[in-house]
């Protein structure tokens, strides 16, 4: 019998013995983990194999062993939980350090960023037609059948509605706008005349990607509807606008064309920026640059909103944003302004 308890013994203090160097050299949570398996756990674990055969001993001895076994059990659970304590303490001052500043090192020169080339042409054009009398609005991206053509003298069998590609939502009724054109419409039944109204925002158009068409993209709508208003006034306006946007030496040509929306109708050109008018590579060497397009408010779409065409009429004017960006800031690709691309934005910071 005592041989029987003596080898229990010795087995206990080897375990002892074999463990605790063990788990001083565990460096890792891994480790330990590793370690109260190998000798805790409840499936395979060396000191859960010995309490388990203490059944097999006698009475008495199976109580002095199971105190010894319980003993080291609970002296192992301790130095496990220690142990892991002073690893995760060293594992928080290493993170701290390696996340340490340094105070004394210079700080970091982050870039400056600038606002949108889109956002700032916006702007300039709210800054030069606010002090010639116009006001801003803006008007819903997706329109009836109704404020996109028919209200602006394009019925649905007219000819017109080829000359632009529809995002329909549902076909013959709901779209999304082709123009900024139907705020003309929204303006016009909102308020009595005098009306000076400037829209700016997006349009959508079913086009062909390449370097100067894109699906989505920005208008300018101007509308001016009162007693006295003639081409003159229409070109005046046009010719302000061009000075304030593209410089004080610029000139501007009107030349025929044709609006079911207005009558008679124009578009209108400034003279090249990078020739002055010589010719060269980028006005195709005609000396000008086409900006938009114009005309006198056809009477249909006025007396269409109640205002008599004998006492009123107006003009109105429209050109796409992106053509007056790429004209102020240089760019030869529409879909550089959409693409967030940081080379291009920083070219023309």
């Amino acid at each position: 019998m005592a041989t029987e308890r003596t080898d229990h013994e010795r087995r206990l203090a080897a375990l002892r013995e074999r463990a605790s160097a063990e788990l001083a050299t565990s460096a890792t949570t891994e480790a330990l983990e590793e370690w109260r398996a190998r000798y805790l756990g409840r499936e395979r674990g060396e000191l859960t194999a010995i309490l388990k055969d203490l059944g097999k001993l006698p009475g008495d001895q199976r109580k002095q062993v199971g105190q010894t076994a319980n003993r080291l059990k609970a002296d192992l659970e301790q130095a496990l939980e220690a142990r892991r304590a002073a690893l995760l303490t060293r594992e928080r001052a290493e993170a701290l350090e390696r996340e340490r500043l340094d105070i004394t090192l210079p700080g970091r020169a982050w870039p400056r960023g600038h606002i949108h080339p889109l956002s700032r042409t916006v702007r300039d054009i709210v800054r030069v037609m606010r002090p010639m009398g116009f006001q801003l609005y803006d008007g819903p991206e997706v329109e009836t059948d109704y404020y996109n053509f028919q209200a602006l003298n394009i019925p649905a069998d007219h000819p017109a509605r080829d000359m632009q590609d529809t995002f329909w939502i549902a076909p013959g009724q709901i779209l999304l706008r082709t123009q900024t054109s139907p705020m003309q419409i929204h303006v016009m039944e909102r308020m009595r005349p005098p009306v000076r109204a400037v829209v700016l925002g997006k349009v959508y158009r079913n086009e062909a990607l390449d370097a100067s068409h894109e699906a989505i993209f920005h208008q300018m709508e101007g509308l001016l509807i009162d007693e006295h208003c003639t081409m003159s006034d229409l070109r005046g306006v046009v010719e302000r606008f061009a000075r304030e946007m593209f410089g004080e030496d610029r000139k501007v040509r009107f030349r025929p064309s044709y609006f079911p929306f207005t009558e008679p109708s124009a578009e209108f050109d400034i003279d090249c920026l990078i020739c002055k008018g010589a010719g060269c590579r980028v006005c195709k060497y005609s000396g000008w640059l086409e900006m938009g397009g114009s005309g006198m408010v056809d009477p249909r779409v006025l007396r269409g909103v109640g205002y008599d065409p004998t006492i009123y009429r107006g003009f109105a004017f429209g050109l796409g944003i992106e053509r007056i960006a790429m004209l102020r800031y240089g760019g030869d690709d529409i879909r550089l302004f959409a693409s967030n691309d940081l080379r291009f934005l920083r070219q023309l910071g």
